[in-house]
């Protein structure tokens, strides 16, 4: 029996092939353009859009090579701005291309090793590092159960590199994956969002989440102590490692999942996977919460987890709660992470770490957004939305799982409890009450 997931308050998000970030193609000027030609040699920086930014910083990145040494993004003046070192050519390329440089003493490289020692120096839980291209060094991150010899530790590791590369502060929370039990999508005790409904390698409806979830279970359901609705690809689940990731295959290869995120009354529609950018304006969706809007302050962060250690996370300052692990991270119409763990809540803040999706989608083989190859399963099927749709989205967690995974009903199930009632859905993701949540501003491990 087809089951069809069409939450009442659609909310999911699209799946199909990942696309490029649609960003017009840029033409970049000659970097050795002659000074004394009688012409002024720079541009004035140019506007981009924040999804533009990361496509014109990649190709001042290759434009560049080693010459470039991060990037971020100015919300405000809608501009980029890059980093470089060594001389002057490479300050006109950037300004050329529209960009604002700024030349800095780091290079990728150094930083790079200075992150090396940090892993075999400093690699406690309860920390966490990334390169911040705002100053062009190393900020390191500690909670609050860093204490005696493992602070010791950490500081002198982070003094030893100097204050030039690097630099330590105090988190007030602590750094914990956010799964909790609760409502949502369930599974061995615990509690997700589902964060994007995709199409598998075999055409078929499926949703991503976070990894720590799928490891954590083999099989989702929509209700607690309901029949699974999906089941977990367990060779695609991966946490701890390189990344926080798994994919859930809808039980039912004619679940159909519609493709946009609830945002309670508003529908978005997701039409394709992006890179994040530092500076970046995104928006969490998830079944504990419901929606939250901050900024990326980071990429390639690496998150050092009582379970382990996470890398190639995006780092950024929305709030979430648990239960909202897995939901879904987007930015206009572009997916771009899924809900790993952080510190804090969203009453005092935090930092909140994100698995990229492009990464996932293409460790798992995956489809997201509209036109990509099975986009059949496409864009209701599995793409996106499901899960993350309504709820999936929304709830993310919830709906991600819930409904998430749960397809149809799953996902959103209408009924799916995600959905609307889900807890997670609608509202529930919302956060509304969503599991306004139970634990509430508690941050709880895998098992709630």
């Amino acid at each position: 029996m087809s089951h069809k997931r069409t939450p009442k308050r659609k909310a999911v998000i699209a799946a199909g092939s990942v696309a490029a970030l649609g960003a017009a193609a840029l033409i970049l000027p000659n970097a050795m353009a002659s000074q004394d030609e009688g012409t002024d040699s720079t541009a004035a920086p140019k506007t981009v859009k924040a999804a533009e930014a990361q496509d014109l910083a990649s190709q001042l990145a290759s434009q560049l090579g080693e010459a470039f040494a991060g990037s971020w993004y100015d919300g405000d003046k809608q501009q980029l701005i890059i980093n470089v070192v060594g001389d002057n050519n490479n300050v006109i390329v950037g300004e050329q291309a529209g960009a604002v440089v700024q030349q800095v003493d780091n290079s990728l490289a150094e930083l790079a090793a200075a992150e090396q020692t940090l892993k075999t120096k400093a690699a406690v839980p309860g920390t966490a590092w990334a390169m911040d291209p705002k100053t062009n060094k190393i900020q390191v991150t500690a909670d609050s159960t860093v204490t005696g010899s493992n602070w010791d530790q950490v500081e002198s590791t982070v003094k030893s590199l100097g204050s030039d590369m690097a630099s330590v502060k105090r988190s007030a929370g602590e750094f914990k994956t956010f799964a909790a039990g609760g409502d949502a999508i369930f599974g061995g005790g615990s509690r997700c969002s589902l964060g994007f409904n995709v199409t598998n390698s075999e055409g078929d409806p499926a949703f991503l989440t976070a990894g720590h979830c799928g490891v954590a279970a083999a099989e989702w359901s929509e209700e607690e102590g309901g029949a699974p609705i999906g089941t977990t690809d367990a060779a695609t689940a991966t946490f701890p490692g390189e990344g926080d990731f798994a994919l859930v295959d809808y039980d039912d290869p004619a679940t159909e999942a519609p493709s946009t995120v609830n945002l309670g009354g508003e529908q978005v529609d997701i039409a394709q996977a992006a890179e994040a950018e530092v500076g970046m304006p995104v928006t969490r969706m998830g079944s504990t919460t419901g929606q939250d809007s901050g900024t990326v302050t980071a990429l390639n962060a690496t998150v050092n987890y009582a379970e382990g250690t996470v890398t190639g996370l995006i780092q950024t300052d929305v709030c979430a709660e648990p239960g909202d692990s897995g939901g879904s991270l987007f930015n206009e119409n572009s997916a771009i992470g899924l809900t790993s763990g952080g510190s804090g809540d969203c009453t005092v803040g935090g930092e909140t770490f994100f698995q990229p999706v492009t990464t996932a989608l293409e460790a798992v083989g995956a489809t997201i957004g509209d036109g990509g190859a099975g986009g059949g399963a496409g864009e209701e099927a599995g793409a996106g939305g499901a899960g993350a749709g309504e709820e999936a989205g929304a709830g993310e967690e919830a709906g991600a799982g819930e409904e998430a995974g749960a397809g149809e009903e799953a996902g959103a199930g209408e009924e799916a409890g995600a959905g609307e009632e889900a807890g997670a859905g609608e509202e529930a993701g919302a956060g509304e009450e969503a599991g306004a949540d139970e634990e509430a501003g508690v941050i709880a491990g895998l098992t709630g």
